[in-house]
């Protein structure tokens, strides 16, 4: 008991003149005569409790005083917000670092080293250098890595040195990591000279014992500051040209140099830290940047507008890097699909274009997207083994991305505007047209198990063109659909003698001109000349088919009504080649215009039913000619006996012109 108030008494002189060591081993002699106390039988407990209560009472009092003392000798100006989320409010940020006076009354310790090493011996110098750490990180460290033009300044004065920023402009966006780092170790090293390089020793004075202050603040912000470079810093570092990768090195040595001299500085203790792990394991994280930043381009791509387009001719060549040969020969440049094919070793020489794509226009995008895949295969045969996997996948993934952005990002276009869709029709056989020879021009140059056969993208190509013939043929279906509706105006071409019933019918035929004459306008110089034919000829076949189903239906036609029937008629045949506009130059298109035949099913049909329009009984019987003539070869027995029927009154010349008939 009387141990127990001695070593009270002597606290509290201790106390008293600042001797804050002293004054901490004495509480902790205190705590030990207590616990002596609570072992011994038959003592009072409320004796006990009262010196307890003393105890807590004494220990809370010091801590109040070393707490004072702390706050004089690291002193923070924060700015007015909690949160420091913008360089302004970064910049009204200071830390004092008060020094002097450097011992206390009685000269025997400095202040610091004595405030420090009693919290030592509390337990509680953890939790005053917990939330000093927080405020480090948050207000200091992290602005260091985030902000590029942020830098600190020092000034000294007697008491000590004060802390604060100043910032200047910038060139980059994110900060090379030795800057960062310099900066770090400018602080750190501060904050090491004129806080933490003090002995702390715990009460019993034992050299092992001995508490390094740099190491614990060191274990309280490494986590956290290692993770804020590896996000705001290393991870934009990482280049995203193989080329740039040895350059890296540098890279490596200064984040090793780092960890270097927070050892030195007894922050850091062990070996390598997540940080130059993260930093060494550069060609793994080149590959997920490259890879990331190849997706990203070609999403961007794919969303862009469809209607920027180039034209693609069989001498059109996609832009790629040199490749060197596989047997590091020469370098030597790939062959894109659309170089011209090998000569057969005989006398039958295929032609240049016979492998090549008809001239037709595509989408800028799509020919970016392809060099865009071309570029990344090409990386991939100058990466290590793993990269270039990755790089080769990610190739395959950007046309699997295509196929299904594509069709649902521009879907409402695609229906309305004629032009887009065909123009997607064009991207899809241009990038089928790739995939056929991509996979083997880069074969032979990547790892196995890729030059095994396993870089191929034909196994893509049959998914693109249904992908393009899909959407082309649902637009023709769109305008087939607006072709009859048309028509449908023109009230089944019945009784023509009536001039409203003629005027609706000339109406709808000029409709049905008009519409195929803008659809000849905007496929125009877009899809390639073959399919463009085939697409205004379908088009065109379906306006005819139904003008002579209609007509054909017809139970009576008037000599009147022939005549106008024949002029309606008439119109779709001399306006409707015109429609064939494939080329911008207006005298190639002429020779589109006479194939019409070749592209219209039924307008030998039509041409045979004018003809019926205007001639006689024995000019019908003689174009039949018992079944062999140009009649015959157009239309049925029974269309023909009806067409006579609807034309001719019932006479014997009738009866006998259809007894001909057979």
């Amino acid at each position: 008991m009387s141990q127990f108030n001695s070593a009270i008494e002597k606290y509290n002189t201790a106390l008293s003149e600042r001797n804050y060591i002293s004054a901490a081993e004495q509480l902790g002699k205190a705590q030990n005569c207590l616990k002596i106390l609570k072992s011994r039988k038959g003592f009072e407990l409320k004796v006990l409790k009262s010196l307890g209560i003393e105890l807590t009472v004494q220990k809370q009092n010091m801590l109040y005083h070393l707490g004072e003392e702390w706050q004089k000798l690291a002193v923070w100006k924060l700015p007015p917000t909690k949160d420091p989320s913008s360089l302004e409010m970064i910049l009204k940020t200071e830390l004092h670092l008060c020094t002097q006076p450097s011992t206390d009354e009685n000269g025997s310790a400095p202040i610091l080293g004595s405030v420090l090493q009693a919290l030592a011996i509390l337990g509680e110098l953890n939790t005053k250098l917990k939330f000093f750490s927080q405020l480090l990180l948050n207000y200091i460290l992290k602005p260091l890595v985030s902000y590029p033009s942020l830098h600190v300044l020092v000034e000294t004065q007697p008491q000590g040195v004060i802390l604060r920023f100043e910032s200047t402009k910038a060139d980059l966006e994110h900060p090379p990591p030795a800057e960062v780092f310099l900066k770090l170790k400018l602080v750190l090293e501060l904050l090491h000279t004129h806080l933490l390089d003090v002995p702390v020793e715990n009460q019993r004075g034992e050299e092992e014992n001995k508490v390094v202050l740099a190491e614990v603040l060191g274990d309280l912000i490494w986590e956290e500051i290692s993770e804020s470079i590896i996000k705001d810093c290393l991870v934009y570092s990482i280049p995203t040209n193989s080329t740039k990768l040895e350059q890296y090195e540098e890279v490596i040595k200064a984040t090793e140099q780092f960890e270097n001299d927070l050892k030195g500085m007894k922050y850091l203790k062990g070996d390598a830290t997540e940080l130059l792990k993260y930093a060494r394991n550069v060609n793994s994280h080149f590959a997920s940047k490259k890879c990331q930043d190849v997706i990203v381009t070609a999403r961007n791509l794919m969303t862009s507008e469809i209607h920027n387009t180039v034209k693609i001719t069989p001498d059109s060549k996609v832009t790629v890097p040199k490749l060197q040969s596989p047997g590091g020969g020469k370098v030597k440049q790939p062959k894109s699909p659309s170089h011209e094919a090998p000569a057969l070793e005989n006398e039958a020489k295929l032609s240049q274009h016979t492998f090549s794509l008809p001239t037709c226009r595509i989408s800028e995008s799509v020919e970016k997207l392809m060099e865009l895949a071309y570029q990344t295969l090409s990386e991939a045969t100058t990466s290590n083994k793993p990269c270039a996997i990755q790089l080769f996948y990610t190739v395959r993934n950007i046309f699997h991305l295509f196929y299904d952005v594509v069709p649902t990002y521009h879907k409402e276009n695609l229906q309305k505007l004629p032009q887009l869709s065909a123009i997607h029709h064009n991207n899809c056989m241009y990038i089928a047209h790739h995939l056929l020879t991509l996979g083997h021009q880069f074969r032979y140059r990547l790892p196995v198990p890729l030059s095994d056969g396993a870089a191929t993208f034909v196994d893509m190509v049959p998914g693109f063109r249904r992908l393009g013939t899909e959407t082309f043929l649902a637009q023709m279906r769109l305008q087939k659909g607006e072709l009859l509706d048309r028509l449908s105006n023109a009230r089944s071409f019945i009784n023509m003698e009536d001039e409203d019933n003629y005027t609706a019918a000339h109406k709808a035929i000029r409709q049905v001109i008009h519409q195929l004459s803008r659809l000849g306008k905007v496929w125009q110089d877009v899809l390639p000349v073959g399919i463009y034919c085939k697409a205004m000829g379908t088009l065109l076949n379906t306006a005819i088919t139904e003008m002579v189903n209609k007509i054909t239906a017809l139970e009576d036609i008037s000599t009147e009504d022939g005549e106008r029937l024949y002029t309606l008629c008439r119109t779709m045949i001399e306006e409707g080649p015109l429609v064939f506009t494939p080329l911008p130059e207006e005298g190639k298109n002429k020779k589109f215009q006479e194939e019409v035949p070749i592209y219209v099913q039924k307008w030998m049909k039509f041409k045979e039913l004018m003809i019926i329009l205007q001639a006689n009984l024995q000019e019908i019987v003689d174009r039949w000619a018992d079944g062999k003539g140009p009649l015959a070869t157009e239309f049925s027995t029974n269309e023909v006996k009806s067409l006579i029927r609807a034309l001719f009154q019932n006479t014997e010349r009738r009866a006998a012109a259809l007894a001909k008939i057979k």
